[in-house]
């Protein structure tokens, strides 16, 4: 993320499956929406109460919008987290447009409500073998009694 950029992380629900195009170039694109529900107790009825929703338009790229679009279906609730990005254009007619939108840079299925099984696959260009970058066996010889390495 570059400076003066606007971090924003938003949990929600998707509204449709994740749409996947390829730019002419090959780039995964995924474009989704997340609609935020705020909910708040009502003690007098006993009832939980959705306040209006905020609808967040994403887009997710390359091999995260790949793995999305896997992975991800209508109604999944997220956690989504990324940057605003305006977008600006022109219609056919001359008129002038603008756009906000969450381009994703992480994105998983929140486990609050549900669970979900993780399938690893392996990331392109990475190492291979060799070990864990968080060993979790035994202590190595240079630590000292139960406590962390960290």
């Amino acid at each position: 993320m570059s400076f003066g950029e606007t971090p924003i992380t938003v949990i929600g629900n998707l509204t449709a499956d994740p749409e996947l195009k390829f730019t002419e170039s090959g780039a995964a694109l995924a474009k989704f929406t997340v609609a935020a529900t705020p909910r708040t107790y009502d003690r007098e009825s006993g009832q939980w109460k959705d306040g209006n929703a905020t609808f967040f338009r994403c887009a997710a790229w390359r091999q995260l919008a790949e793995h999305a679009a896997d992975s991800l279906t209508k109604g999944a609730r997220v956690v989504a987290h990324g940057r605003i990005r305006q977008h600006d254009w022109k219609t056919d007619q001359g008129e002038n447009r603008s756009m906000l939108v969450m381009e994703v840079d992480e994105i998983g299925a929140s486990v609050r409500f549900t669970t979900v099984t993780i399938n690893a696959k392996p990331v392109k260009g990475a190492p291979t073998g060799g070990g864990e970058p968080w060993p979790t066996g035994p202590a190595s010889s240079t630590q000292k009694g139960d406590e962390p390495p960290f």
